[in-house]
């Protein structure tokens, strides 16, 4: 399994290494740094961008926090796109982000989901039933004291009570997309990933909601990275500001928390 493990990171890691393309020259180029849960909405909105103002988007797609951290050590990017406030202030503690270009664009939420064709759980979910299906199986989960979805599921399991139950069971990955890869394999008998992970595979079930007085409020903040090129993420942040951009994510199950321009 961890040979498995270790393969399937690697392919990850290159799907997420790959740049938008297109067949014609380009005007300008932005470089967007953006959470891995927002992969398929972030390379159709870059392949939208390219074809409405002629620039190229080049996409790295990592952990939020992995994200920060390579912006910190002087990583070459425009636009900062997190899955979590926590870590954007960390880099405007740091003056590493426009803290006037800032602003919360997307809401998403957690679930529990299984290889295809598990029965769902009685919703919501509660501590006996999540113990009872998961039994002497894995639960995949993105790095739970560093990446996003990873630590807004800790809490959430926490908040139930069976934290220390499930924590011999994690089975930890660096970001969530490779979490929900392990759980569309039969690798693994849970996991916990976004709402828009789940509906991106088709070889997943949602088996479990969480009950709302722990399920984490979850939003997206997207700025410019300080140093940047100011006319490309200018343009960039209001192209995901707009109406099209509002069609894509909805189309992908994001909440858009901030209304296009009228």
């Amino acid at each position: 399994m961890i040979r498995r493990i270790a393969l399937i990171s690697l392919m990850i890691l290159v799907q997420f290494l790959g740049i938008v393309s297109s067949p014609f020259s380009y005007a300008g180029e932005v470089t967007v740094f953006a959470a891995a849960s927002l992969k398929n909405a972030i390379d159709d909105l870059a392949e939208l961008y390219a074809k409405e103002t002629g620039h190229r988007v080049f996409v790295s797609l990592a952990g939020s926090s992995v994200l920060a951290r390579q912006i910190e050590y002087g990583a070459s990017a425009d636009i900062y796109f997190s899955a979590n406030p926590r870590w954007m202030d960390y880099l405007e503690k740091r003056d590493l982000i426009d803290p006037a270009t800032r602003f919360d664009l997307l809401g998403n939420r957690i679930v529990l989901i299984s290889p295809k064709g598990f029965e769902p759980l009685a919703q919501p979910v509660n501590a006996a039933d999540v113990l009872h299906l998961l039994g002497d199986g894995k639960l995949a989960m993105a790095l739970v004291d560093a990446v996003p979805a990873g630590q807004y599921g800790k809490e959430a399991f926490q908040a139930l009570g069976v934290w220390k139950q499930l924590r011999p069971s994690v089975a930890e990955f660096d970001n969530v997309r490779a979490a929900l890869a392990l759980v569309a394999l039969g690798e693994v008998s849970l996991g916990v990933v976004y709402e828009t992970d789940a509906r991106a595979s088709e070889n997943v079930d949602i088996v479990g909601l969480f009950p709302s007085e722990v399920d984490p409020v979850i939003v997206y903040p997207i700025a410019a990275v300080s140093g940047g090129n100011t006319k490309m993420t200018k343009d960039f942040l209001e192209f995901v500001s707009s109406q099209l951009a509002k069609e894509v994510f909805e189309a992908q199950g994001f909440a858009v928390l901030r209304e296009p321009k009228s």
